[in-house]
């Protein structure tokens, strides 16, 4: 018997599926299965079912001032089955974050900021004091469960005079902790954006990859994606949204949509004020304004399913299989008509909206807003 068995849903396709969940891991997925379990979700044809949504930029280390949020608030309620953190927190901090996440319903991950306090002021890369790599490791070693990759946000308001030289230490702790994934924040130079991506390697996550600064991925004199911003592309490159308060432009990403670009995995940069003030709102809501772009719902979903789970090697993660771990998001797509904003006020109209209604995490289940 299962525990859980999810009769006549649909995939984005509109093939039917079922998914049986024992033990808080899927057991088989088909279009037809025949068993007894002892909750039975009956979804009638009406509802789609993936993988469960991963949000791979937020921030919710609710002890911080500057930016923080709550995991199950911008994740379970939202659809959200897993959230990795990128970067709230250093090596002196991040053990009491774990210590807080494993309380919640949402699975959560981290991205360690190299600064050993995370982000406590917006500076923290500006005193080189700060990035102590053998602290970083221990933390690794001790919290390998929950530390899943590194941060550095490589911004002028950040960096103060040091320039580039944060993400040349930010490399050098990358390779000495086995490659682990390194997402890296780009804004206001210095330090240029050529100089950011020429540091970076296959597989290294750029994250507001769409924001609308000069120092941006887009050439504002010439309208046309920068030369160097298209290799770095076509190097491998991951290309994150991290759309946040002031990091994503429809038409930065329109540009890069009719270039041949696209976003690699789609992530909020949520905090509790861009929650609840907007523009971001939700992971939903970023995933609409993609839609509007003209990113079909399939290519969507895997930008926050599988696309991120690789990424960041959760490997139990992300896909809608057998073996994979029982994190599911049931949904909607609907006719309808919103105004969606970007961080610069810009708006597009959407003709469709996604809406969460079901979530399944660990193989429990918890009802959405709607």
């Amino acid at each position: 018997m299962f525990d859980v068995l999810i009769k006549n849903g649909k995939r984005m396709d509109g093939e039917k599926v079922e998914v049986a969940i024992k033990d808080g891991v899927i057991l088989n997925v088909d279009t037809q299965i025949e068993s007894s379990a002892k909750e039975v979700i009956d979804l009638a044809g009406a509802h789609y079912v993936s993988a469960g949504w991963i949000d791979d930029h937020v921030h919710c280390y609710e002890k911080m001032s500057l930016y923080y949020d709550y995991p199950d608030e911008i994740g379970v309620t939202k659809g959200v089955t897993t959230v990795i953190d990128a970067g709230t927190t250093g090596a002196e901090n991040i053990g009491d974050f774990y210590e807080l996440a494993k309380k919640v319903k949402t699975n959560v991950y981290a991205l360690m900021n190299i600064s050993k306090w995370g982000i406590v002021e917006q500076d923290e890369l500006a005193d080189l004091s700060k990035i102590q790599a053998d602290l970083v490791k221990a933390r690794i070693a001790e919290l390998p469960q929950f530390v899943i990759g590194l941060k550095a946000r490589m911004s002028k308001t950040v960096v103060g005079e040091n320039g580039i030289t944060p993400l040349e230490l930010a490399k050098e702790i990358q390779q000495e902790n086995d490659d682990l994934p390194l997402m890296i924040h780009i804004g206001s130079a210095p330090p240029e954006l050529r100089d950011v991506l020429a540091l970076l390697d296959e597989g290294d996550v750029l994250t507001h990859c769409f924001n609308g600064k000069p120092n941006g991925i887009l050439d504002q004199e010439t309208d046309q994606i920068k030369d160097f911003a298209r290799a770095a592309y076509e190097k491998g490159i991951v290309f994150d949204i991290g759309h946040g308060t002031d990091s994503f432009n429809f038409h930065v990403a329109e540009r890069a949509l009719k270039e041949g670009i696209k976003a690699t995995t789609i992530s909020t940069d949520i905090y509790h004020r861009n929650r609840e003030n907007g523009p971001v709102y939700d992971l939903a809501t970023t995933m609409e304004k993609l839609r509007v772009l003209g990113y079909s719902w399939e290519e969507i979903l895997e930008k926050v399913t599988v696309v991120p789970a690789s990424c960041f090697h959760l490997e139990k993660k992300g896909r809608l299989a057998a073996g994979f771990d029982a994190d599911i998001t049931i949904f909607d797509v609907e006719d309808g008509e919103k105004v969606l904003t970007d961080s610069n006020g810009f708006t597009r109209v959407a003709k469709e909206v996604i809406k969460p209604v079901k979530t399944i995490i660990g193989g429990a289940i918890y009802d959405n807003e709607l």
